[in-house]
């Protein structure tokens, strides 16, 4: 589906949990120019924002490289974590440094963490196991695999089971391994859509904006919300909520800028990516 004969502007929303304070008090028919959203898993998103089906919206960290030189990336607006995400854990029946001749199990829902983990066992203990692909459950995936890989609701609530598997959490990883932060999801926008509507653009990133403010300033609603359709107890969501950053600033940029880096190094991505803003300036940049 293509959007550039269609009046609406299309925007992406992630379905996870964890991207719940950027959306909750987001309401496309508030805005002043026609849109409509579409709420799926990551890989859909990203595909979306990579063949212009959809114009402005969260995605997968990795897809928006291998689309960096059509996309520009919102400020302040990510799933990022400094330290455990608590929602990217790789379960195993064994120490991941003796997986050298393992097969892991990866999630077929977002590349972000696919490649983090790649990345992690590559660079960081030098093992380079199998990887297949599979549908997200845990035990499914553990009957063909050494170790599986999770992420958003399915690995939150894996990480509530007595599996008695081995747990490791990705953001505490890479916290550990490079003394940085790790941005999993980021907002971005089309740059097609930016030179055919600027002011629709930038009223959607000032919404977002807002939503996040507001959802981060009262978690109640959000951690009612999870506990009834996911789960769990008011406490677990609270803390995990508070535990991750939904800013995209320096320490992110910094962060997101070695992942790229070494996703380049090892081939997972086929050119270096360069890492572009988009600000109010270009709003007027377009109209003159």
């Amino acid at each position: 589906m293509s959007v550039l004969g269609n009046k609406k502007t299309i925007i992406g929303k992630i379905k996870y949990t964890n991207a719940w304070p950027i959306f909750h008090y987001f309401d496309p028919s508030t805005l002043q120019e026609p849109a409509s959203m579409v709420s799926e898993v990551p890989s859909f998103l990203n595909q979306g924002m990579s063949d212009g089906s959809i114009d402005i919206g969260g995605l997968s960290s990795f897809a928006y490289g291998l689309s960096s030189e059509q996309l520009l990336l919102l400020p302040e607006l990510s799933v990022s974590a400094d330290g455990p995400v608590k929602s990217i854990l790789l379960f195993s029946r064994k120490p991941l440094d003796m997986m050298e001749h393992g097969t892991i199990a990866l999630t077929n829902t977002s590349a972000t963490s696919v490649n983090l983990l790649k990345i992690l066992m590559s660079k960081a203990l030098g093992v380079h196991p199998t990887y297949i692909t599979t549908e997200p459950n845990l035990e499914d995936m553990m009957s063909i695999a050494d170790a599986a890989l999770l992420i958003g609701d399915n690995a939150i609530k894996a990480s509530w089971e007595d599996h008695g598997y081995v747990v490791t959490d990705l953001g505490a990883w890479w916290k550990e391994w490079t003394g940085y932060s790790m941005t999993f999801a980021v907002w971005a926008v089309n740059r097609s859509a930016v030179l055919r509507k600027p002011e629709a653009i930038a009223e959607i990133v000032e919404a977002l904006q807002e939503s996040k403010a507001r959802s981060l300033a009262n978690l109640k609603p959000l951690v009612e919300e999870a506990c009834s359709t996911v789960g769990g107890t008011a406490e677990y969501w609270d803390k995990y909520f508070k535990n991750l950053c939904y800013d995209f600033g320096e320490r992110q940029y910094e962060g997101l800028q070695l992942y790229f880096r070494y996703a380049y190094e090892l081939g997972l991505v086929q050119h270096e990516i360069h890492m572009e803003i988009w600000d109010h300036k270009m709003l007027a940049w377009v109209k003159e």
